[in-house]
C-alpha cells in the first residue's frame, strides 16, 4: 500500500470509528477493519484470533491475539479508562494491561506476547514487553492518519530475504570453523604468531574463492573447485600457491606458458592475493573434501548476507571468541535502529518525494541528482570490528542507488556506460579496528557486498559491468581507536556521518591498559576511573567532529545514562556545545547467533548541530521531544552529583553495618542454634542480621553483634574465639590499610551503625522487573547490613513519599546500574530528591495511605517481597493500597492524576531539582 494511500485509509477509519467502541458488539469488526483496511492485511480474519481461551481460576478469554507478530490484545469499551482498574471475577481491580499481563502469564512460552495493546476504541496503549515496563506508546484515533506508523508492529513484515540470508551466512561460518580446525591440525606450530595469522588470511581468501565462484566472479560456475578437485592432496599445497599468485597478477604480465586452467582465473588485486610470506599447509584427503565437497559442491556461498557472514566469520576464527562460544553478530535489525534514524529515513523519504514527479524528464533529473548526493556521502565506524555496520549502510545506500538508477534509466536497456553508472562506492567508508584479522574481513565483507549490488545494478540496465579488478582499498586501518587521530584516517571536512559499537567495558572491570587509554582521551580529568571504557569514544568523536556539522550515532551500555556518569561524561560535552538528537532508551542488544549476550544497551546520536525536534524512541517508536538529557528523559539538561547530606529537609539515610569479616560473623539459622546449644549465654549477642537480598527473599541470617560484650564469655568460648581470630587474620591480609587497622577490634564489625528506634531499610540493590523498590520498618534489634539504607526515626509520611510511584520514578531516571537491577545509592538518589511541600491535610493523606500499604502486606506474612512485588503476583489490596498512595503523593506534588505519564513526573522533577539546587548550592 502507497503512503498516500494508506494515509487516507487511516483517515477514513478514524472517521468512520469515532464515536462508537461497544465492547462486545463491535470489538471483532474493529479489528478487522484495521487490519484490512489500514494496514493491508489480506483476510485479517485469518490472521488474528478472537476469544483464545487461557485458564486462571476460571476459563477466561482473550479479546484479540496475532500469532505472527505475538500481540495481544486486550479491548475495552469507549467509556473505559485504561489506566484505571477494572473489577476482576475476584474482587480484585485491574487496569486492562495488568489483566492482559495476567493472561500472557498462563500461556504456553511459545504464545507469549512479544506485544501487549490495550485499547478503547479511542485509543490505543501500546507496551513492548521486551523492555522494562513503564508507560506505553499512546495513540489516538484521531492523531491515526498522521501516525498510523505507529501500529505498523501489528504486521508480519518480517523479511525472508534476510532470514534466509541470515541462516546460510551463520552455517557459512560454521563450515569455515571447520576448515579452520582441519587446517590448523595441519600446521607444525600452530599457535605461534606468523601460523595464526597464515590460518586466518588463508581462511579469507578461500571464502574469497568460494564466494567468486559461486556468484560468477571468476566468470564460470565452481571453477574454484574444478581446479582442485583432480589434484591428489599431496600436490594441493603447490596448486594453491600458483592460484594465489596467478589471481593477483594482471594478465599481461602472466607467464605465457601458464596452465590453460590457471590462465582462465581473472586478476584479482585489492591486496587480498599479495601477501606471499603466507605460509600454507599440506592437505589430507579430509580437508580436501571439506573444502571441495562441504563448502563448495554442498553450499551456495552467494546467498550469504555479507554484514551478517563478516561477523559471524571474523568471531569464528578469532581465538578470543572461539574460547567463548558461539559465533558473534548485531543483527541487522539492530544496526538499522542506528542508521535508519541517523540518516537511510530521511533519504528513503527523499527519493519517495522524488517518486511523486510525474514529468519523465524532470524525474530522471532529480534521480540523478539523488545518486549524486548519494555519492557524496562518507561514513566512519572507529571500531568497526568486522566491518558489520559499515557494510549494512553500503548494501542501503546502493539499494537506494538502484532505486534511483531504476528511475533515470530503467526504461533503456544494454547501456554501454560501464563502470561509470554506479556512483556510491566502498571508498565512501571509513574505519579504525585494532584486530588485524577483522581488517581483512571487514575489507572482504564490503568487496562481497560490493559484487551483490552491482550484480542488482546489473539486473536493471542490463549494464556491461565487470566486477574485478579490485579496486585497492585501505580506508578501513589497523589501530587502536583511541591511541590513532582519526584525522589521519578521514579528515572530518570530509566526513557526514560517524556510527559505532563500541566495545563495552565497565569500569570496575577494565584493564589497567583501558584506564590509560581513557586518560590520554580525557586528560586529566577528574572522575574518569568511575567511567566506562565507552565513554573514551563518545569524548574522542566530540573533539573531532568540533566546528563540524557531522552527526554521530554510537551504540553503547546504558550505564552512561545512569548515576554519577551522566555528571561525568554529559556534563563537559553539553558544556561544550554537544547536542543529543535522537536516543533508544535501554532495551536488550542480541548479538550472537549461538550463544545471546544479553547486554542492556542504549543507542545516543548527538552532534553539534541543535536540531529543533529530537526523537526520543521507546522499542520501535519514537515520540518528538524539544530536549534529550544525559538521563535520556524529555527534560532539560540537569546533573546529579552525589551529595552528602539531603537537598530537602528530611531525615538523613545512611547504609547498614559493614562486617569486612569474610563471612565469620556471620550466622545462618543451624549456626545460630549450634552456639546457643552449646553456650545459652550467647543469646544477648546474638542478633537478626539482614543484607538486601536476605530482607526482599526474607531469609533468616544472624551475626555476632559482640559490642559491649564480656571478654571472659567470649574466651571461654571457642567457637566464637575461632571466629574472632579468623576476623583479626583476614584483616590483616588486607591491602588497605584502614582495614587492617581494623584487626585490632576482631569481636567488631568494621563499621558499626545500628539504631536505637524503629527504622525503614530499603535494599541497595533491587530488581528492575519490580515497579517500586521494597521497603520496611525494621525494629532495632535488626542489624541491617551495609547492602541495606537505614532511615532511622522515619515517619509514616516519609514511608508513604519513598514508596510512591514518583519517587520510584526519580530512581529510575537518575539511579545507577547492577547489570539491569537497580542500584539504589543515598547520596546521588535520596539526598538529590526534591520532596513536595505538601499542605498538612496531603501530609495526613500520605500517612494513612502509607499505613494501608503496611496494613495490605500484613494480610500475607509469609510471603517474602519477592512475591508481594512481583507484578504477576502482587495481592490486589497492596496493589491497590499503592495506586491509593501514588494519587496521594502525586497530588502534594500537584500532579494530574490521570494525565501524568512517568517521563512527565521525571520532567516535573527535574524542574524542581534544578530549582531547588540554585537556592541551596
Amino acid at each position: 500500500m502507497q503512503v498516500a494511500e494508506q494515509k487516507k485509509a487511516a483517515k477514513k477509519f478514524s472517521e468512520d470509528w469515532k464515536g462508537q467502541g461497544y465492547e462486545k458488539g463491535q470489538s471483532q469488526a474493529f479489528w478487522i477493519a484495521l487490519l484490512s483496511d489500514v494496514l493491508g492485511v489480506k483476510d485479517p480474519a485469518q490472521y488474528i484470533e478472537f476469544e483464545d481461551e487461557v485458564h486462571l481460576d476460571k476459563t477466561s478469554f482473550i479479546d484479540g491475539y496475532i500469532p505472527k507478530t505475538h500481540v495481544l490484545i486486550e479491548q475495552k469499551g469507549i467509556n473505559k479508562d485504561l489506566n484505571k482498574g477494572i473489577r476482576q471475577s475476584d474482587g480484585s481491580f485491574l487496569t486492562p494491561f495488568q489483566q492482559a499481563k495476567r493472561y500472557s502469564a498462563n500461556l504456553p512460552y511459545s504464545k507469549r506476547p512479544r506485544w501487549i495493546v490495550t485499547s478503547n476504541f479511542k485509543e490505543f496503549n501500546i507496551y513492548d514487553m521486551e523492555k522494562p515496563i513503564g508507560e506505553p506508546i499512546k495513540l489516538m484515533l484521531a492523531d491515526l492518519p498522521k501516525q498510523y506508523y505507529l501500529l505498523d508492529f501489528l504486521v508480519d513484515q518480517t523479511n525472508v530475504e534476510i532470514k534466509k540470508e541470515t541462516n546460510v551466512s551463520v552455517k557459512a561460518g560454521d563450515l569455515v570453523g571447520k576448515i579452520y580446525d582441519e587446517l590448523k591440525k595441519q600446521y607444525k606450530d600452530p599457535d605461534n604468531d606468523h601460523s595464526q595469522r597464515s590460518i586466518n588470511q588463508l581462511c579469507v581468501r578461500f571464502v574469497f574463492c568460494l564466494y567468486a565462484e559461486d556468484a560468477g566472479i571468476f566468470g564460470q560456475k565452481d571453477m574454484f573447485h574444478d581446479y582442485l578437485k583432480d589434484i591428489e592432496p599431496r600436490f594441493m599445497r603447490r596448486s594453491i600457491i600458483d592460484l594465489f599468485q596467478v589471481l593477483d597478477t594482471k594478465i599481461p604480465d602472466r607467464d605465457p606458458y601458464l596452465d590453460d586452467q590457471l590462465a582462465q582465473f581473472p586478476y584479482v588485486n585489492g591486496g587480498l592475493f599479495s601477501e606471499e610470506d603466507i605460509e600454507i599447509p599440506n592437505f589430507t584427503q579430509e580437508l580436501k573434501d571439506l573444502l571441495l565437497n562441504d563448502a563448495s559442491a554442498d553450499f551456495d556461498w552467494s546467498d550469504i548476507s555479507p554484514t551478517i557472514f563478516g561477523a559471524v566469520f571474523e568471531s569464528t576464527l578469532n581465538p578470543d571468541t572461539r574460547r567463548e562460544g558461539g559465533m558473534h553478530y548485531t543483527s541487522i535489525e539492530n544496526i538499522h535502529k542506528v542508521i535508519d534514524p541517523l540518516f537511510l529515513d530521511d533519504l528513503k523519504e527523499e527519493l519517495l518525494q522524488i517518486k511523486q514527479y510525474k514529468q519523465p524528464a524532470t524525474l530522471r533529473e532529480k534521480a540523478k541528482q539523488f545518486q549524486f548526493k548519494l555519492s557524496k556521502l562518507t561514513f566512519f565506524d572507529p571500531a568497526c570490528g568486522s566491518g558489520n555496520f559499515l557494510t549494512e549502510t553500503y548494501l542501503s545506500l546502493r539499494k537506494l542507488e538502484n532505486e534511483a538508477i531504476k528511475l533515470a534509466f530503467g526504461d533503456q536497456s544494454m547501456l554501454d556506460v560501464g563502470q561509470g553508472l554506479i556512483k556510491v562506492s566502498i571508498q565512501q567508508f571509513y574505519g579504525i579496528e585494532i584486530n588485524d584479522f577483522a581488517v581483512s574481513v571487514a575489507k572482504t565483507a564490503l568487496w562481497i557486498a560490493e559484487s551483490q549490488m552491482m550484480e542488482a545494478t546489473k539486473a536493471i540496465v542490463y549494464a556491461n559491468i565487470d566486477f574485478l579488478p579490485l579496486k585497492t582499498y585501505t580506508k578501513i586501518v589497523e589501530g587502536n581507536a583511541l591511541r590513532v587521530d582519526w584525522n589521519r584516517v578521514v579528515p572530518n571536512y570530509k566526513l557526514t556521518y560517524m556510527i559505532s559499537n563500541p566495545p563495552f567495558s565497565g569500569a570496575r572491570v577494565m584493564k589497567k591498559k583501558q584506564k590509560d587509554e581513557l586518560h590520554s582521551v580525557f586528560g586529566n580529568a577528574k572522575g574518569i576511573g568511575d567511567i566506562d571504557y565507552v565513554s573514551g569514544w563518545y569524548k574522542k568523536a566530540s573533539d573531532f567532529m568540533n566546528n563540524t556539522t557531522i552527526h554521530t550515532a554510537f551504540v553503547s551500555t546504558n550505564s552512561i545514562t545512569q548515576g554519577q556518569q551522566v555528571n561525568l561524561l554529559w556534563k563537559p560535552l553539553f558544556d561544550d556545545g554537544i547536542h543529543i538528537n535522537f536516543a533508544y532508551t535501554t532495551f536488550r542488544w542480541n548479538s550472537e547467533a549461538t550463544q545471546k549476550a544479553q547486554v542492556h544497551v542504549v543507542i545516543i546520536s548527538f552532534s553539534y548541530v541543535d536540531e529543533q525536534v529530537k526523537r526520543l524512541y521507546s522499542g520501535n517508536h519514537f515520540r518528538l521531544v524539544d530536549n534529550i538529557n544525559g538521563y535520556l528523559a524529555d527534560s532539560d539538561n540537569v546533573f546529579i552529583k552525589k551529595r552528602m547530606q539531603p537537598l530537602c529537609d528530611v531525615t538523613p539515610m545512611h547504609s547498614g553495618s559493614k562486617p569486612i569479616d569474610g563471612g565469620f560473623l556471620i550466622l545462618n539459622a543451624a549456626d545460630r542454634d549450634e552456639i546457643l546449644a552449646q553456650n545459652p549465654t550467647m543469646q544477648q549477642y546474638i542478633r537478626p542480621f539482614m543484607m538486601g537480598q536476605d530482607f526482599i527473599s526474607r531469609i533468616s541470617r544472624y551475626c555476632l553483634w559482640l559490642v559491649d560484650a564480656d571478654p571472659t564469655i567470649i574466651k571461654n568460648d571457642s567457637t566464637i574465639m575461632n571466629r574472632v581470630a579468623n576476623v583479626k587474620q583476614l584483616r590483616l591480609k588486607s591491602k588497605r590499610p584502614a582495614t587492617r587497622k581494623k584487626a585490632e577490634f576482631p569481636t567488631l564489625f568494621g563499621e558499626i551503625k545500628d539504631s536505637k528506634t524503629n527504622y525503614i531499610a530499603l535494599p541497595e540493590v533491587s530488581s528492575q522487573r519490580r515497579k517500586y523498590i521494597p521497603m520496611d520498618y525494621l525494629s532495632p534489634d535488626v542489624i541491617a547490613g551495609n547492602k541495606l539504607y537505614m532511615l532511622e526515626n522515619a515517619t509514616l509520611y516519609e514511608f508513604g513519599v519513598l514508596n510512591s510511584n514518583i519517587h520510584m520514578a526519580w530512581m529510575r531516571a537518575v539511579a545507577g546500574r547492577l547489570k539491569s537491577d537497580y542500584n539504589y545509592s543515598n547520596t546521588l538518589v535520596y539526598n538529590n530528591f526534591p520532596w513536595p511541600t505538601p499542605s498538612g491535610t496531603q501530609i495526613d493523606r500520605i500517612k494513612t495511605t502509607g499505613q494501608q500499604i503496611l496494613n495490605a502486606r500484613e494480610l500475607y506474612p509469609s510471603s517474602s517481597f519477592a512475591d508481594l512485588y512481583d507484578d504477576l503476583t502482587m495481592p490486589p489490596e497492596l496493589r491497590k493500597a499503592h495506586q491509593e498512595n501514588d494519587k496521594a503523593v502525586m497530588q502534594a506534588y500537584g500532579m494530574p492524576i490521570k494525565d501524568t505519564t512517568e517521563s512527565d513526573a521525571v520532567r516535573e522533577l527535574f524542574k524542581l531539582y534544578s530549582k531547588l539546587t540554585k537556592s541551596v548550592d
